[in-house]
This record gives C-alpha cells, structure tokens and sequence, in this order.
C-alpha cells in the first residue's frame, strides 16, 4: 500500500465507488457522469488504473475494494506527517492547530484517543 496514491480527481472517483461498494461497473459510470461528467471510457480507464494499483477489485462487472478507505487514507496521512514533519505528530499538530482552534468535541476526541493508547 505504500506507493499507492491518488491524484484530487482519482480520489473523488474513490469515494463514489467507497460510498456504493460492491457496486456494478454500470452504476460506477452513471455515477462518474453525473458526479464527474465523464465519459463511460475515462471511468473505465481510471477504473482499471486503481484496480492495477490494488485499490479496488472488478470481478465480472461488480467493483470492490481491497483497500478501504479508512486504510488507505491512514496511510497518506502517515506519509505526510513522516515527510512533512519528520514523523513528528505533536509537530503536525502544533501546524494544524496555529492556524485553526480546536472544538471542544475535537479536543475530548484527542483525549480519549490518547488515553485509550495509553491503556495499551
């Protein structure tokens, strides 16, 4: 998974087929077309670029993913916390949050997330 990567538009493509999974390749393009405005054969190209990547899976017309989302969008962030901040997260937090405060939601959500690290 780590040199799997999706450009803006591949990854709005993604979420259609992450939102439906399974889903047949006939919906993906009617989707793709009302979301996308694209063509039955870009959806099919782009279709074929992320099952070669290993994201998704097409088995006779029916789309699943071999990586979810929440997987594969842990693993971008880790890439980008260890090439930005040196894998550093209190430095990527320190970023995020000079620029942008913190709700009371987000901050209990931190906590518990720390506290049940904690306990293992």
């Amino acid at each position: 998974m780590n040199e799997m990567q999706l450009g803006a538009v591949e990854s709005r493509f993604a979420d259609i087929i992450w939102e439906r999974e399974p889903v047949s390749s006939a919906e993906i393009v009617k989707l793709a077309e009302e979301r996308l405005q694209w063509k039955k054969s870009t959806t099919y190209t782009v279709l074929k670029r992320l099952c070669d990547k290993g994201i998704f899976e097409n088995n006779k017309g029916t789309v699943t993913s071999r990586v979810s989302r929440a997987d594969f969008y842990a693993v971008q962030s880790e890439k980008f916390v260890e090439q930005t901040f040196d894998g550093s997260l209190p430095a990527f937090l320190a970023a995020f949050t000079a620029r942008k405060a913190l709700t009371a939601e987000e901050l209990e959500y931190l906590r518990r997330m720390i506290a049940e690290h904690e306990e293992g």
